[in-house]
């Protein structure tokens, strides 16, 4: 991969990741509040809907950008020996890889807003500091393996359906497909992926705003997934479904579409 396309694959990949969590936060927020273990009213409801947001405006850009970058280069060097029919599971390698370097920008971040979305009465400067103070480095990585147990198994299914179907449409009309086209793609990918792998995401929630020490806390996702299912069963498993879905959708045709827009802008 050439440097200007490395390039290209950092700003593109950033430009998306910001617009597509600013824009969508709110639907996070109601999603973060109804998989919490107080519940959705006692986690504040729908006041102060915006409560975390810094941590996710100044996480965004490097999170996805991070993503990107490290996915294109892993997709470039694997598509050299592979034959086509091995296509999707380059994009999962590749997809795999990105996600367990974006993480660790991304759990700190996530962890932080996290917290605040369900105390939207304590500052986001207040929460890293308690979080720093009582549990240090390692409590803002809390939940970085359930967050890379959710985001590899999302991305092994979003990304080769994103790939294949952009591939049958520009198959289907006999060019390229546009960047609105991929965004489409892109939000039926998402929320495929995202309905399927809600449960992990739950498990996440609850491993990062666990009280330190406790038994969730520790960051076991089997357990957390079957004290879930013991508590509350389904509903409790696929809590905050419908949100994350619409969320997801939106997010992958807005961060889908500007992504191959702002690349194409730029190559």
């Amino acid at each position: 991969m050439e440097p200007r396309e490395s390039w290209a694959a950092l700003a593109a990949g950033g430009v998306a990741g910001v617009c597509v969590d600013l824009i969508l936060f709110p639907l996070d927020t109601v999603k973060t509040r109804l998989q919490s273990p107080q519940g959705f009213r006692k986690a504040g409801g729908f006041h102060g809907i915006y409560a975390g947001v810094p941590s996710t405006a100044i996480g965004s850009f490097p999170n996805a950008a991070a993503f990107f970058i490290t996915y294109e280069n892993v997709k470039s060097v694997l598509h050299h020996d592979s034959a086509s029919y091995l296509t999707p599971v380059t994009h999962m390698v590749a997809a795999s890889f990105g996600e367990v370097v974006a993480c660790l920008i991304r759990v700190p971040s996530e962890v932080v807003k996290q917290r605040a979305q369900v105390s939207p009465s304590a500052s986001t400067f207040r929460i890293l500091s308690h979080t720093l103070y009582h549990e240090g480095i390692q409590g803002l990585y809390r939940g970085y393996k359930s967050t890379v147990l959710r985001e590899i198994p999302f991305s092994l299914v979003q990304f080769p359906l994103w790939e294949s179907l952009k591939d049958l449409w520009s198959w289907k009309q006999g060019h390229v497909v546009d960047s609105w086209q991929s965004a489409v793609c892109g939000a039926f990918a998402g929320g495929f992926a995202a309905a399927v792998t809600t449960p992990l995401d739950v498990a996440k929630t609850r491993i990062m705003l666990a009280k330190a020490g406790s038994t969730t806390a520790s960051g076991n996702v089997l357990a957390a997934l079957g004290g879930i299912w013991r508590t509350q069963g389904l509903s409790g498993l696929f809590a905050g479904v419908v949100p994350r879905m619409t969320a997801i959708s939106l997010g992958g045709f807005i961060f889908l579409g500007t992504y191959e827009k702002t690349r194409q802008l730029l190559l």
